[in-house]
């Protein structure tokens, strides 16, 4: 039930784009996955893909949350808990259709506060994952076997990306309509340009994905480096390659988020060069 007083979301559309790019520019790291949806697709639900709810008055926004197959929100400082009301009012009548909640922990933990009961409960909750970003050289040398896969490369590819995703997420990507949807996801980084890879004797050694772009910052996923190859630098070397590779012909600034409890990891992108700017949350269903 909404409060008495209390302002609503309501569904964006090509009238508000420039006021969501005005909030989205507040915050170019935390805001790339939906800054990167909005610069291609616009704003409009039917181009987009799925409905932007907004709240705020025409012309200034102070929160927005992509309702798609990820929920993706974000607002200004100060205003996280009025947005979280109002998107888990809209949320919950709409029903759940994602299969992540995922953002700054700002917006994300009071909206999942709210959801928990009418759509609990979830599979896994991360609720403190470090945002981190580079905006200069990697401080360590970059592996230069790492190099964007080719499309004649996928099939090498694909069964690292589902190891990975197995690994990272804890359900196979295979469970849903037999992989088919991850496949395409796969195979449409890899004709971006944004899937890199060490590939040796017809086996990967190392990947990582540049899964979200805007024009002012880009996000790495997927870091994934082959069992039998763990433990000597791979990782760090790889992510320098990445890094090297997406400021050159992506974006200027590199981001990732991370699981706080992953100390190795952390510290391998620190030793990058990476820096703490934020943090994130995530809610797996």
């Amino acid at each position: 039930m909404t409060v008495l007083g209390a302002r609503a979301a309501r569904v964006l559309d090509a009238s508000d784009e420039r006021a969501v790019r005005d909030l989205l520019d507040t915050d170019p790291v935390a805001t790339c996955m939906l800054a990167g949806r909005v610069e291609t697709h616009g704003v409009d639900p039917a181009s987009l893909g799925a409905p932007l709810w907004g709240l705020g008055a025409p012309g200034r926004l102070d929160a927005v949350c992509l309702a798609g197959a990820n929920l993706i929100p974000f607002a200004r400082p100060g205003v996280e808990v009025e947005a979280a009301r109002a998107f888990a009012d809209r949320a919950r009548r709409a029903g759940r259709r994602c299969s992540t909640i995922v953002g700054p922990v700002g917006t994300v933990s009071p909206l999942w506060d709210r959801l928990s009961p009418h759509w609990g409960p979830a599979r896994d909750i991360r609720p403190r994952q470090p945002l981190l970003a580079i905006d200069g050289p990697p401080l360590v040398a970059g592996e230069p076997r790492v190099r964007p896969v080719r499309p004649a490369q996928l099939e090498t590819l694909l069964p690292a990306a589902i190891a990975m995703f197995t690994e990272e997420v804890g359900v196979s990507p295979l469970r849903v309509d037999g992989g088919a949807g991850y496949r395409a996801r796969v195979t449409e980084l890899v004709r971006a340009g944004q899937s890199l890879a060490w590939i040796e004797d017809g086996a990967v050694v190392f990947k990582a994905e540049v899964g979200a772009v805007s024009r002012r910052a880009c996000q790495v996923q997927g870091v994934w480096v082959a069992p039998e190859h763990r433990g000597r630098g791979i990782g760090q070397a790889g992510t320098a390659a990445v890094v090297e590779y997406a400021r050159r012909a992506i974006a200027p600034v590199v981001s990732l988020y991370v699981n706080d409890f992953n100390a190795a990891a952390r510290a391998a992108y620190h030793r990058v060069g990476f820096r703490d700017v934020g943090t994130y949350a995530s809610v797996l269903f």
